[in-house]
This record gives structure tokens, sequence and C-alpha cells, in this order.
């Protein structure tokens, strides 16, 4: 019979005492931008009456996933960098870790999806716009986003808690990484991680597919209008959106599709901090600075709270 280990001990970032304090003030400035900016984000878009569309509904919701995500895992990895020695986490502790970040950003990948088929819906239907994407919609699909993503990764996070890990109970991670928790195990674990595997295809592929039919609609639909300024105007609801989606969706394949779990410790670290902290911080700069009428309203609530 194995002792399974009871806490873990997270080894961070090697390197030499100057090269934490670098990445420390890196990884501080990148975490404040992000949460400053996606606070930003939901207030104007809470206060400001132009922007009460389905569009800026979803962004709000997904400025709230973004400081949630990055917040699960940064500030640790900063206390980590600026204490010498590993970081110490109970068992509970890094299981409601895991399923936090798993959760939230399940629900993103969901929530992300839904806007796509929301700018078709805009691009190719703008007529009946008001009426498919009404408020009782816009709701529903926040609603299921949420719930679906925090039920979907009960089971995932489970299974992986269920085996014991007897091996070592460090972590060459900055955070409950579940490839690194894998590795800890004395179990035969292949058919977790295969199982696991088809989960992480099933979501990611699953809420890509909608985004990548709502796309091709809406280029065909951009090309068929005459006048280049339409185009352009067109192609602009679009743009922001399309670009998180290439950054979102490029790290996930990078950092979940793989049928082995157990990737090399530089490898995940480096994917989960492309997760964790740069697409959360570039999320207010991608959503904002080509927008005209988020940029107009930002000018406004700023001018009244100087008033």
């Amino acid at each position: 019979n194995y002792s399974s280990a009871t806490e873990f001990y997270l080894l961070g970032f090697h390197g030499s005492k100057e090269l934490h304090s670098i990445l420390f003030a890196t990884f501080f400035f990148l975490y404040s931008v992000t949460v400053m900016g996606n606070m930003v984000i939901i207030v104007i878009v809470c206060a400001d009456k132009r922007l009460q569309s389905p569009m800026y509904f979803f962004l709000g919701h997904l400025s709230v996933l973004e400081i949630l995500i990055t917040s699960v895992a940064v500030p640790l990895m900063l206390l980590g960098l600026l204490l010498p020695g590993m970081q110490t986490i109970s068992l509970k502790a890094c299981t409601a870790q895991l399923y936090l970040y798993l959760s939230l950003g399940t629900s993103e990948l969901v929530l992300i999806g839904a806007m796509a088929v929301d700018r078709y819906v805009a691009v190719c239907n703008p007529l009946r716009y008001n009426i498919i994407m009404d408020s009782n919609t816009c709701i529903g699909v926040v609603i299921v986003s949420w719930v679906f993503g925090f039920l979907f990764q009960i089971w995932p996070v489970y299974a992986t808690f269920q085996l014991t890990f007897c091996k070592s109970n460090v972590i060459d991670h900055f955070l409950c990484d579940r490839g690194q928790l894998l590795k800890l195990s004395c179990d035969d674990s292949l058919f977790t991680e295969f199982i696991l595997f088809l989960m992480a295809v099933f979501i990611i592929v699953g809420s890509l597919i909608p985004t990548i039919i709502s796309y091709t609609y809406i280029i065909s639909t951009i090309v068929k209008i005459p006048s280049a300024s339409g185009r352009r105007k067109a192609f602009s609801t679009c743009a922001s959106h399309f670009t998180f989606v290439v950054i979102g969706y490029g790290t996930c394949l990078f950092l979940y599709v793989k049928p082995k779990q157990t990737q090399a410790a530089e490898y995940n670290r480096v994917a989960s901090l492309m997760v964790l902290v740069v697409t959360p911080f570039l999320n207010p700069f991608i959503f904002t600075l080509r927008n005209d009428k988020f940029i107009e309203a930002f000018r406004d609530v700023m001018k009244r709270c100087c008033q």
C-alpha cells in the first residue's frame, strides 16, 4: 500500500535571485494591467447605455472570466518569486486551484464560441439581430457557459485526485498543473490520460466548430458587400474577436489537446504563462484600442468622473 501526498511543494521558476526579481516585476506589471484593464471594460460596459448590446454584454463577462482565471494562480506565482524556496500548497488547495483554473477556462471557451455566433448574426442577419439576440437569449447563453464550465470539469479533477501521489510531492511548476500531478502518480494513469485527452478535444474542438462555421459565413458575406467602406465596417465588428480566438484557441490546443498529458515541465510552464498571463493581458487592448464606440464611451465616463 502506498501513502498519498497530503501537500505539495511548487518549484516555480528556476534561476538566480536576480532573475526571480526581474520575473516578479514583469509578471506583477502584467497582472496589474490585466486586472485594471478588464475592470475598466466591466465598469464602462455597465455605466454607458450606448454599450448595452449583446457584444459588450458578452465582453463584460469575458473580462470577469479573465480576471478570475489569472487570479487563480498568478498571486501565488508572484509570492513564489518574491520569497525564496518552494511554495507549500495543501491537497485541498491544489484541488481547488486546478478545478477553478479548468472550469473558468472551459466557461471562457464556451463564451468565445457564443460570441462568434453573435458576430455571425450581426453581420449575416442584421435586420433580425435584435430579435434573435434579445436580453433573454444573452442571459441564457452566459448562464449556460458558466454552469457548463463548472459541471464539465468535476469528473476530470476528481479522477486526477483519485490517483495515489507517492513518487514525490514536489511539482515542477508554479501551479497545480495536471500533467505534473500525473507524473507523481504511482498508479497506471494511461486510461485516465486518454479520457482527459478526449474531454479536452470535445470542449476545445466543440466550441471551435461554431466559431469556424460562423466566420466562414461572415467572410462569405463580407466579400459580397459591394463597397469597400461597407466591407471595412463589417470586418471591424469581428476583427477583435477573431484576433482573440486565434490567440486563445491556439494556446489551448498547444497546451491540452495532446494524448500524453505528462509533457516536459518547461513546455507546460510556457504554455500556462500564455493562458494565465499573456492572453488576459492582451484582452483589454484587443477589444478596445480600435473600438471607436468603446473609446468614446470611456472618454465620456472619465469626463463625468472628473466633473
